[in-house]
């Protein structure tokens, strides 16, 4: 059995509140209070799920690597922390288009492994293995078909 510490169970929930707070927001026509409590529930969940050294290094701030992490990632730093200054300044939907454009530069690469363990739960992947699903659910992603199994 695997053992997870606190403070990964804490930075799980507030990560996931910050995700919640981010789709009320949004379901509530972009109300700016809530987006902007969302943004930073999500980042300081993901702070602490990961370690503050390893979300400076993910951020391409700290490490031996820092100059090639913003080679590779730097227009989605970028533009994820312009879409959450310009949803904190009042312009919710383009911040939040800028936003998700940078976050999906950011962590685009997780997707495939988040829906491989989605695959693995019980219902969920059930649903995610149906014919239609699974071909849209592969495409978002970025699974080429030849590469299925």
């Amino acid at each position: 059995m695997v053992l997870i510490s606190d403070q990964r169970k804490i930075g799980t929930f507030v990560l996931f509140l910050g995700i919640f707070f981010l789709f009320l927001g949004v379901f509530l026509l972009f109300d700016k209070t809530l987006l902007a409590m969302g943004n930073f529930l999500f980042i300081f969940g993901f702070s602490m799920l990961s370690g503050a050294r390893r979300t400076l290094e993910f951020f391409g701030l700290a490490g031996e690597r820092w100059m090639e992490r913003w080679r590779t990632r730097g227009r989605g730093i970028v533009t994820f922390v312009l879409g959450i200054c310009l949803v904190c300044y009042g312009w919710t939907m383009i911040g939040m288009g800028i936003e998700l454009f940078g976050f999906l530069n950011l962590f685009g690469s997780f997707f495939p492994l988040a829906v491989h363990f989605f695959r693995t739960l019980p219902y969920v992947g059930t649903l995610l293995n149906l014919p239609v699903i699974s071909t849209i659910v592969d495409k978002i992603a970025g699974k080429r078909p030849s590469t299925l199994v």
